[in-house]
């Protein structure tokens, strides 16, 4: 059950809701849905709100990764999920980049419309087993072979839940090359206030008519703040205990899993 609330939460217009570790766990086979998730995604699709998710998952191409979901159960279409590799892409074509990729193989069909030859940037997400010396290095030396190295990072998690486990996330390889190059990454995807603002525009809502949804106090949770929205942790995926006396981010409320959030928003609209 939710412990505390946002005032505002009867005036809410939609819901942002990140993926895994609030829908489900990743892991072998594809993973798992979370325990109600299924049936709460559906109970919200069935009110008056409108509903968006949003998630920095990078080791799928986002047909393959909504098709997964859908294969678990849930009700959710492509057009409805924003992920940081179309917005990558799109920043790389206005700017007419050419990027080095440090990707997981999975997601490389996203970027077969960008040319990639002679590059002048360095794009990473998360690359699971492609993060070995080898392949870091390589992206160092094109970095530290440009007169103004530029570095896009899809996300900057610390870590993320897996069925058997917690998991090092880009951030991690991030910061890396940053103290390597002595530069900062431009962040694409959760906590960039760009990304949750493009969700926001495609709602047609404003900040603080919507309600973030996430497991991660700082990129879910605080990111969604600093745009101006409320932002819910559910207790689920990669929350831990200390999450709740951070030093720097506090979350509008703290609930146990996504289907008691949605019993919690949907009664609160009824009052």
């Amino acid at each position: 059950m939710a412990d505390q609330w946002p005032e505002c939460v009867s005036r809410v217009k939609g819901v942002i809701l990140d993926m895994c570790g609030v829908l489900y766990d990743s892991g072998e086979g594809g993973g798992v849905p979370i325990e109600g998730s299924v049936e709460a995604v559906r109970r919200l699709k069935s009110s008056d709100l409108q509903l968006r998710f949003c998630t920095n998952e990078t080791q799928a191409t986002r047909e393959k990764f909504v098709a997964k979901l859908q294969r678990m159960g849930f009700d959710i279409d492509v057009r409805e999920v924003f992920s940081p590799a179309p917005a990558v892409v799109s920043v790389l074509k206005e700017r007419c980049l050419r990027p080095h990729l440090l990707v997981h193989d999975d997601l490389l069909p996203e970027f077969d419309g960008v040319d990639k030859s002679d590059p002048n940037c360095v794009v990473i997400g998360d690359a699971a087993d492609n993060f070995s010396y080898q392949n870091m290095n390589a992206a160092f030396h094109v970095l530290i072979s440009l007169d103004k190295p530029l570095l896009f990072s899809m996300g900057r998690g610390r870590y993320y839940k897996e069925t058997d486990g917690l998991k090092l996330d880009v951030g991690v390889y991030m910061k890396a090359l940053e103290y390597a190059c002595d530069l900062e990454a431009e962040v694409v995807g959760k906590p960039a206030p760009m990304f949750f603002q493009s969700v926001l525009n495609d709602m047609g809502i404003q900040p603080h008519e919507a309600l973030m949804i996430g497991d991660d106090l700082v990129n879910d949770v605080g990111g969604a703040q600093r745009c101006g929205m409320k932002g819910l942790q559910v207790r689920t995926g990669k929350y831990r205990p200390s999450d709740e006396t951070h030093p720097t981010v506090t979350a509008d409320g703290y609930v146990d899993n996504l289907a008691c959030a949605v019993d919690a928003i949907l009664e609160h609209r009824r009052v």
